[in-house]
């Protein structure tokens, strides 16, 4: 018996890096999986089949059932596409997982609009795009479902050069709250996960770059645990919740409020200045 006998689950971005680790795990516990990739660059330029393809080929050749969708999650009509892939080729949607990414990093002075929408519109934007469409079918089907979405130690606590990736990210973290509070009444879960993983997207990063051991010690296979754990019943009605991965730590981003201090008169910036100690002990 496999944690997801049974279950239809849709992994954007699916066809390298954490996504086909995700793709992979999921179908080892019995899922039925929808590959969806577009099969871009990593600054989300072309496309091409043969990513997506490939992963689904890999998992029926280990006896599993899977899927590839090609749509762009960038826009609502493709993330309707893309939910309804599961619905039409396995009859509904229990589980998404909205991993697509790309990256155009550029310091804030030099970055131009056209980047900062770019990847503003993949990760947020095509968050949202999925997430609407597979929310309401599973409200309308009433049983329920699980809903991973993918955030940022970017967005959760800052990296240079990623103004658009960070506020993305930062995004994606409030709107996995908000869908935890609205899907309480119809058992939807939602989730999120902040990766830290040797993939194509990060490979060259600073934090990655000339560590010859990170693709050992980070490795996607290192994520994918997580994620099956979320999409399982083992994750019971856990909502809201943001975790960080980092090889082999986990750990919870939380947002935290101090205790403060209190006046009954409005506060003089003097006085701020005077009382920013304590105003921000924990």
């Amino acid at each position: 018996m496999g944690l997801l006998d049974g279950k239809v689950a849709v992994i954007t971005g699916a066809g390298n890096g954490i996504g086909r680790a995700y793709a992979h795990a999921f179908a080892k516990e019995g899922a039925k999986v929808v590959v969806n990739d577009l099969g871009g660059t990593r600054d989300g330029q072309g496309g091409d089949d043969a990513a997506a393809q490939k992963v689904v080929d890999e998992i029926k050749a280990g006896g599993g059932e899977a899927v590839a969708n090609f749509d762009s999650v960038a826009t609502m009509d493709g993330g309707k596409r893309i939910v309804q892939t599961a619905v039409d080729t396995f009859g509904h949607i229990d589980i998404l997982v909205n991993n697509a990414g790309i990256l155009r990093d550029r310091t804030l002075a030099k970055m131009t609009e056209e980047e900062w929408d770019a990847v503003v519109a993949v990760h947020l934007k095509g968050t949202f795009s999925c997430t609407q469409a597979a929310f309401v079918a599973m409200r309308d089907r009433g049983e329920g479902g699980r809903i991973i979405n993918t955030s940022s130690l970017s967005g959760l606590i800052g990296n240079f050069g990623q103004a658009n990736y960070g506020a993305a990210k930062a995004g994606v973290a409030g709107f996995t709250r908000v869908v935890a509070f609205e899907g309480q009444r119809h058992n939807i879960y939602c989730n999120a996960i902040a990766p830290v993983a040797f993939t194509r997207m990060t490979e060259d990063l600073p934090m990655m770059a000339g560590d010859d051991s990170a693709s050992q010690q980070l490795g996607p296979e290192w994520i994918a645990p997580t994620a099956v754990f979320l999409a399982s019943e083992l994750a019971g009605d856990m909502s809201g919740k943001i975790f960080g991965v980092a090889g082999g730590k986990i750990f919870e981003y939380r947002i935290m409020e101090t205790a403060g201090v209190v006046k009954d008169e409005p506060w003089t910036p003097q006085q701020i200045a005077a009382e920013l100690p304590q105003i921000m002990a924990l």
